[in-house]
C-alpha cells in the first residue's frame, strides 16, 4: 500500500454537546466532542437517547505543525485535530492491518444507530461458549440474565467481552452473519474502504488478518462514535458497576483501555490485542479547547501498555504544537 507522508484533512465538524443520553451511567458526564464528515453525518442519525449531537461549524484554528512525536514503534498510526480533522502526523495510513478488539466500536455503532438502548437482551448460553471457544476476553455474563443493550455496552467497550459482542450481534443482526454483513455495509455507506469485519469483536479467525482496517479508516469511525453522547459516557469511565437487579446479577467491569485514567484529558476510546495485530488503540483525549484523536496499530509487545505509550507520545507531541495566526 502507499505510505503518506504529507498532510490530509477530512472534512469534521465540532459537536455541541446539547445533553447527555437517556441513560445515565456512573461517572458519565457531557463533554464536548469532534463530529464526523458530512457524508458520515448524513448517515449517522439516530432516534432518541441515541441521537448524536448536533454539528455546529468548528471555531478552532489550525495548528502550526513542527516535527514529529518521538519514540512511536506502531507501525500505523494518525493523529488529528477532532475539531477540524487536520492530521497532524501519520505514519502508513492507507496500510490495512488486524485492528484487534477496536473492532468493537463499530458494534457499539450499530447498536447506537438503532435508538433502542432500552432493549432488553436475554444473555444465551452460546454467547459464553464463544467466548470461552476462542480464549477471548469476556464480561463474565450470566447466561438467562437479561440487561438491557445500554447495560451491554459498558461490558462491550470497558471489558472488551466477546461475550457482550455476541449477545448485541445476535440480538441485532438478529444472528452474527446478518450482524456482521451490517458492519460492512456500514463501513463502505462510511467511506472506510480498506476496512472488513469478519466478526464483532476483532477475534483471529478465521486467520489472523481476516478482520483488518487502516489507520485512516478507524480515525473515521472513532469520529463517528463520539458523536454519540451514550457512547462517550462509556468510553472515559475507569469502570462501570451495575447492581444485582431483577432478571441480572451484579456486575463489575474494569475498563481495559491503559489511557484512561492515567492520561491526564484521555476520553476514550477503545484498545485492542491480538498475536498478530499488536496492542491497538483509538484514543482521544481534551486539553483546553483542543481535542485530539489517534490510531495506533501493531505497536510492539513492549509491555501491556504499549498501544498507551505510543499514543502518550502522539499526544504530548500534539497538545504542545501551537495554534498558526
Amino acid at each position: 500500500m502507499r505510505r503518506r507522508t504529507w498532510l490530509i484533512f477530512l472534512t469534521v465538524m465540532t459537536v455541541l454537546v446539547g445533553g447527555v443520553a437517556a441513560w445515565t451511567l456512573t461517572g458519565g458526564s457531557p463533554r464536548a466532542a469532534a463530529g464526523p464528515d458530512a457524508a458520515i453525518r448524513a448517515r449517522a442519525g439516530a432516534p432518541s437517547s441515541a441521537r448524536p449531537s448536533a454539528p455546529r461549524p468548528s471555531p478552532s484554528p489550525t495548528i502550526a505543525v513542527t516535527g514529529a512525536p518521538d519514540r512511536v514503534k506502531a507501525k500505523g498510526a494518525v493523529l488529528a485535530d477532532a475539531a477540524t480533522g487536520q492530521v497532524l502526523w501519520s505514519r502508513d495510513t492507507e496500510t490495512m492491518r488486524p485492528m484487534a478488539s477496536i473492532t468493537k466500536v463499530m458494534t457499539a455503532l450499530l447498536v447506537l444507530k438503532s435508538g433502542d438502548l432500552g432493549r432488553e437482551i436475554r444473555i444465551p448460553k452460546a454467547a459464553v461458549s464463544y467466548a470461552w471457544k476462542y480464549g477471548a476476553e469476556t464480561a463474565a455474563l450470566h447466561p438467562g440474565d437479561m440487561l438491557t443493550a445500554a447495560e451491554l455496552l459498558p461490558a462491550l467497550l470497558l471489558a472488551s467481552g466477546a461475550d457482550a459482542a455476541y449477545t448485541l450481534a445476535n440480538a441485532y443482526g438478529p444472528g452474527l452473519t446478518a450482524f456482521v454483513a451490517r458492519m460492512n455495509a456500514t463501513a463502505a455507506q462510511m467511506g472506510m474502504t480498506h476496512t472488513h469485519f469478519t466478526s464483532p469483536d476483532g477475534l483471529p479467525y478465521p486467520t489472523e488478518t481476516s478482520t483488518y482496517s487502516t489507520p485512516a479508516d478507524l480515525l473515521t469511525l472513532g469520529l463517528a462514535a463520539m458523536r454519540y453522547p451514550a457512547f462517550r459516557s462509556v468510553v472515559d469511565l475507569q469502570f462501570y458497576h451495575l447492581p444485582k437487579g431483577r432478571g441480572h446479577h451484579q456486575y463489575w467491569w474494569d475498563n481495559t483501555d491503559d489511557l484512561i485514567g492515567s492520561y491526564s484529558g484521555a476520553v476514550g476510546i477503545k484498545d485492542g490485542y491480538t498475536d498478530d495485530a499488536g496492542h491497538c488503540l483509538l484514543f482521544e483525549a481534551v486539553r483546553g479547547s483542543r481535542t485530539l484523536i489517534g490510531v495506533v496499530l501493531d505497536s510492539p509487545a513492549s509491555g501491556p501498555g504499549a498501544g498507551a505509550k505510543a499514543a502518550e507520545q502522539m499526544l504530548n507531541w500534539g497538545f504542545r504544537l501551537p495554534p498558526t495566526g
